[in-house]
């Protein structure tokens, strides 16, 4: 969903298409991953139905990058509470199976080109107003009009109508049949379009929300299964408190009365905080925690696999590391550089898989192409091939600089950011070093507005369970999360192709086809999976991670 900012960085990346949506995920065995899912079963710990109804629930989180605006939320901090706040017509379960959420249907014609969505009835926002077919129709326009510049505006591009850089060109796809029902109408078919309408890009939003977005931003008025418990709630580089919302009508209705999510500047002071019993639920441990976050909570815990995947990016505006016969050595060489097996061993104690492509082992049939995408031989250790790429890059034009790689402090990277640093320095023979910023959200600051000067971390949580949504929002040409500025007219094409077709196996043929595109160029390098390492004190019960590594608060108890 997003660029990742406690565990990746994509954004983080969290970050939260037109895409060409797969079948659904399934969570890998532990063959599969060689990692195994712990503490009370993989997260379930105790009776649904327990606890005190009106009870607080407290995690982790941080400050988002920008206002609270769904159309324009990309990475973790802001995504968690969005998705809290609000609901779009569906979601998933904690399986990745796709359900109806505020919609009693999404049908597609024969061809699935035309999308028939009807919702539920007397559906209406935390502000009383109702929610209705205009209140799709109007958010999603507003976020496909590059006038308005979301960063979700590329999810909306295979609507009819959408125009990449034609301000106010509106959405002809989109025709409202009544209060509640209305229709879709694509440019080519999507077989899985009700999949990637659960993504909150395509929640709805109130008529006052689009009048003026910079109030709306700092207080959102949504329709899911909670609410802010005030128009002031949300305390910058503090947290924000958020309370049940009575009127939800959906399968995410919460069993608590709240969630309070706290914005921690280290990981390792939340952890802290959950021994003292200060924080309910933390959902990713610090690395420096691995070695005994299972024996400090034996029951509450979990280490199970997630759709998550940990890149380095080495943006294309940089010297030396253009998209050209010198860049493309150097990102190679740079990549069989990376001793990934010794660094998931000893940084990650074996919570992490060193990466063989750009997506995840979660994703359901990853096993027949996820594994053997052509070139992935770059993202094996190569000390000799590695320094051998990085001399003919030199030949072409000597590099003398100091490669660096950027990373948030408030994230957990430093311990990795500085071994992958010194096994590149090693290989290569050069100047290699971590640069560590405050905060994730200055860190993506200086992303979006081409300011990096090096390397650096980088993530993606994915939004949906399908492949191609590890490869569209990050690598096609103008893509909101398209940090690395990359731009080939070979791997869009292949994107599309897949992206048009019905047929789910040919539809991987094709994403397949543009992962090897990818290898050759490597705008990003491919580090590894990640698991979900996550710890909560004995208070609460009935804690579960979802598909994506998120806990489902909603069925959390405490008491």
């Amino acid at each position: 969903m997003r660029r990742l900012s406690l565990y990746l960085t994509l954004t983080e990346v969290e970050l939260k298409s037109n895409r060409k949506l797969l079948a659904a995920l399934s969570l890998v065995t532990t063959a599969a991953l060689g990692l195994t899912a712990c503490g009370g079963g993989g997260g379930d710990n105790g009776d649904a139905g327990g606890g005190d109804s009106s009870a607080v629930i407290t995690t982790n989180g941080t400050e988002p990058q920008n206002p609270l605006i769904p159309t324009n939320t990309t990475e973790v901090g802001g995504g968690k509470i969005i998705d809290l706040v609000f609901s779009g017509l569906t979601s998933f379960d904690e399986n990745g199976e796709v359900r109806m959420d505020q919609a009693e249907s999404v049908e597609p014609n024969d061809d699935a080109t035309v999308w028939t969505v009807k919702l539920k009835e007397d559906a209406k926002f935390t502000d009383g107003s109702p929610v209705t077919a205009d209140s799709y129709i109007n958010a999603w326009n507003y976020g496909a009009d590059p006038a308005n510049a979301q960063g979700g505006q590329y999810f909306f591009e295979n609507i009819k109508g959408y125009s990449a850089d034609k301000e106010g060109a509106e959405l002809t796809g989109l025709e409202k049949k009544s209060d509640t029902e209305f229709t879709v109408t694509l440019n080519s078919p999507e077989a899985d379009f009700a999949k990637r309408v659960g993504y909150s890009a395509f929640v709805p939003m109130t008529d006052e929300a689009l009048e003026d977005t910079k109030k709306f931003g700092e207080s959102p008025v949504g329709n899911g299964p909670y609410k802010l418990e005030a128009e002031d709630s949300w305390v910058h580089k503090q947290g924000i408190k958020l309370v049940k919302n009575e009127d939800y009508s959906g399968p995410r209705e919460a069993k608590n009365g709240g969630v309070e999510i706290k914005f921690y500047e280290s990981q390792k002071t939340a952890y802290s905080d959950v021994q003292s019993g200060n924080l309910d639920i933390l959902d990713q441990v610090d690395p420096s925690n691995f070695q005994t976050y299972e024996g400090d909570f034996p029951e509450t815990h979990v280490n199970q696999a997630a759709a998550i995947v940990q890149t380095m990016t080495i943006p294309t505006y940089l010297d030396h590391f253009k998209m050209d016969e010198e860049g493309k050595l150097r990102r190679q060489a740079i990549s069989m550089a990376l001793d990934r097996d010794q660094i998931t061993d000893k940084i990650f104690q074996g919570t992490r898989t060193p990466a063989k492509d750009f997506t995840s082992p979660t994703l359901e049939g990853w096993d027949d192409w996820g594994q053997n995408i052509d070139g992935n031989e770059v993202t094996e250790f190569n000390a000799e091939k590695a320094k051998e790429l990085w001399e003919k890059a030199d030949e072409i034009s000597k590099y003398d600089g100091t490669f660096t790689i950027a990373y948030n402090n408030d994230g957990g990277h430093e311990e990795w950011v500085t071994a992958a640093a010194n096994s590149i320095a090693k290989t290569l023979d050069i100047k290699a070093e971590g640069q560590a910023y405050p905060s994730f959200a200055e860190l993506l600051d200086d992303e979006e507005q081409d300011k990096m000067t090096g390397a650096f971390r980088s993530g993606w949580q994915a939004d949906f369970p399908a492949q191609v949504n590890f490869l569209a929002p990050l690598y096609q040409s103008g893509a909101g999360s398209n940090y690395a500025r990359y731009s080939s007219k070979e791997f869009d094409e292949a994107l599309k192709a897949g992206s048009s077709e019905a047929d789910a196996d040919k539809a991987t043929e094709k994403f397949a086809e543009a992962q090897g595109i990818l290898m050759k160029d490597l705008p990003v390098v491919p580090l590894w999976y990640q698991n979900v390492n996550g710890v909560w004190n004995d208070q609460v019960q009935n804690v579960k991670f979802g598909w994506n590594s998120v806990p489902l608060y909603d069925q959390v108890t405490k008491g």
